[in-house]
């Protein structure tokens, strides 16, 4: 990126010190990336995408499954409804794949992959997912420029890359700027995904959640795509904490335990 340019230093400058201003929100944000970034880093590199993209989470979302904007975006991803159903992402009254990090980092893929076919520039293409290719094909055409660092628009656009690339600096080196180790990020969840056959006209996510030796909340917070508290009739399949390889729930285990 041109930093020699003085307007370019003190875009990527700015959004650096902003992030460094609230030192508690960004040690925990860095801690974050611990759990979010892993997924996100494999379906990157299967893709054959720069693993640099990952920090769109935290720019768009801190890395909240559940995030959900003004504009009605949702997820860590923040797609909108009608891009969200363009890459097959299903939302309705109980259910938005939208807050599904796998699903939704899949959409994400192919939607980043788009633009950079259309700009040929990751500037640029990264600037198109905030706003919108038309908008940004229109305000090159107007300004008659074809470089992200030269094109104005609205100040979120403008301050977006910069932003990306500061929080790259920053959480990709969280010791040097936070003083956290990466020993101190939250580790990965470990689970599992099962098949659930509903053949009622609804289930309890509490009863599931017993069902696996686990509970309501923490089913909740695994499945933040699924907005509502039961499970509808069908078939549908939802991460659990990963269970021994007995199959038994923990619970289970626990009380097969000798007193």
């Amino acid at each position: 990126m041109p930093l020699n340019v003085w307007q370019v230093r003190e875009r990527i400058e700015y959004e650096f010190y902003r992030l460094l201003e609230d030192e508690g929100e960004s040690i925990i944000l860095a801690k974050r990336t611990g759990r979010c970034f892993p997924p996100a880093e494999r379906q990157l590199a299967e893709a054959g995408l720069s693993d640099d993209l990952k920090f769109i989470l935290l720019v768009e979302s801190k890395c909240i499954s559940a995030a959900y904007s003004r504009a009605r975006a949702s997820g860590p991803w923040q797609f909108v409804p009608s891009t969200g159903r363009l890459f097959s992402l299903q939302n309705n009254h109980w259910k938005d794949d939208r807050r599904n990090l796998e699903l939704s980092t899949e959409a994400a893929v192919k939607y980043l992959k788009k633009l950079h076919d259309i700009f040929g520039d990751w500037f640029l293409a990264m600037a198109a997912y905030n706003t919108g290719e038309v908008h940004i094909r229109k305000a090159m055409r107007e300004q008659r420029v074809d470089d992200y660092w030269k094109l104005h628009y609205a100040t979120e656009t403008m301050r977006y890359v910069p932003r990306i690339i500061a929080s790259k600096e920053i959480f990709s080196q969280p010791d040097k700027y936070l003083g956290v180790a990466k020993a101190d990020l939250y580790p990965p969840l470990d689970t599992e995904v099962v098949t659930i056959n509903v053949k009622e006209d609804r289930r309890h996510l509490a009863a599931v959640a017993e069902e696996f030796g686990t509970y309501f909340l923490e089913l909740k917070l695994l499945n933040p795509e699924i907005r509502k508290d039961y499970l509808p009739r069908g078939t549908h399949q939802i991460k659990i904490p990963r269970r021994p390889d007995n199959g038994c729930p923990m619970s289970c285990d626990k009380a097969d335990e000798p007193r």
